[in-house]
């Protein structure tokens, strides 16, 4: 599949400024990235389409060779390394623009802390009404030492690698860029005396006991966002998040599907043949069921808002229960004799009257076997 013109990707026209096309990746930006979409895969690939485009047409050097050779300028043969916009660390092109949206800023986007992921297990019941949990994590913290800086002393120097600039500039065959200084990680500074305890990492590796709360109706795959709860990042840095994601173990008579729930209610042939009033469990206690003469399996009877209350609002959902006939086992002599007199009064001529499933069943191999050997 063809990438689309960079222009067109930012919504913008060929002769647009550098302040322009600042706000169009701006408002893209604001609207596609992964923190603010965290599972939407289109919006994540619309997010990395227009980074791409951004980082191409917010160079002069880069914007000039896409004018004159579009997307060939950065495939191989023409000075690029291949796969699209290739140059340097993607992750550190943008500087003054997320440090603008996302509390960044200064001398190129500073890093933060790596987001975790922690997969917490629920009962279906604690799924559906909520429940306060804690847990334990291992991560890095900051250093208790040095409080984070990586510095024994507390006291940091300017960056002989790129003069306290927080980047450097990177030859790429015709181009020139800049990246995020690798010494200091563009905070423009350098320790001279490391901390003994974390030596100059400012972090440390140490497992916190967390608390949250779990809200009502959460399902399979949600995600809980705990803001600056993942791993400190370098000196100097935010720290990321930590994302607790649900999965909810398989319930011993329920099933979920949406916000309804399903169980299956099984009941004895003679219960379905003359019906009968039956208490169901739900996850609120037993209700009232009335089952009707003449009931068969797979018939379904749907309780009204005895579902779930998304965790999104809305009206509960249903309980819908499927009626299953057993069949009786481990029969005494009596029972066994008083189904044989039942049985008996079901021959003769008017044994399909009480078989309506059966004689359409035999009526249907009947035209089958004619078809086959006519």
């Amino acid at each position: 599949m063809s990438k689309r013109d960079y222009y067109e990707v930012l919504g913008v026209e060929r002769s647009v400024t550098e302040i322009e096309l600042k706000k169009s990746f701006r408002r893209l930006a604001m609207k596609y990235h992964p923190d603010r979409c965290p599972d939407d895969p289109h919006a994540q690939e619309k997010f990395k389409e227009a980074k791409e485009a951004y980082e191409v047409l917010s160079d002069t050097q880069k914007r000039s060779a896409y004018d004159q050779y579009g997307h060939a300028a950065f495939e191989g043969g023409m000075g690029g390394r291949g796969g699209g916009a290739g140059f340097g660390d993607m992750g550190d092109i943008f500087g003054d623009i997320f440090g603008d949206i996302f509390g960044g800023g200064g001398r190129g986007r500073q890093r933060r802390g790596a987001d975790l992921r922690y997969i917490m297990e629920l009962d279906l019941e604690e799924a559906v009404f909520g429940v306060e949990r804690k847990f334990d994590v291992p991560t890095q913290v900051n250093c208790h030492h040095c409080n984070g800086s990586g510095s024994d002393d507390g006291k940091t120097v300017q960056c002989k690698t790129c003069q306290g600039h927080g980047r450097v500039r990177m030859q790429n065959g015709i181009f020139s860029i800049q990246q995020t200084c690798p010494h200091c990680g563009g905070s423009g500074r350098a320790i001279e005396k490391p901390c003994k305890q974390c030596h100059g990492e400012g972090r440390l590796e140490e497992t916190r006991t967390l608390s949250v709360r779990i809200p009502a109706g959460v399902d399979n795959g949600d995600r809980i966002r705990l803001t600056g709860q993942g791993e400190a990042g370098p000196a100097g840095t935010e720290p990321g998040d930590l994302y607790v994601e649900v999965r909810v173990r398989e319930h011993a008579i329920f099933q979920r599907e949406g916000n309804n729930l399903y169980c299956e209610l099984p009941i004895r042939f003679a219960q379905a043949a003359l019906g009968a009033e039956l208490a169901v469990p739900t996850l609120e206690g037993e209700v009232g069921i009335t089952i009707p003469l003449e009931t068969q399996t797979g018939q379904q009877f749907t309780l009204r808002g005895r579902g779930v209350k998304s965790v999104r609002g809305g009206r509960a959902g249903d309980l819908i229960c499927r009626v299953v006939v057993e069949t009786p086992v481990r029969l005494t002599r009596e029972q066994r004799d008083l189904l044989e007199k039942l049985e008996a009064t079901f021959a003769g001529s008017n044994a399909d009257e009480h078989t309506p499933r059966a004689k359409t069943w035999v009526d249907g191999v009947k035209q089958f076997w004619s078809r086959v050997t006519s």
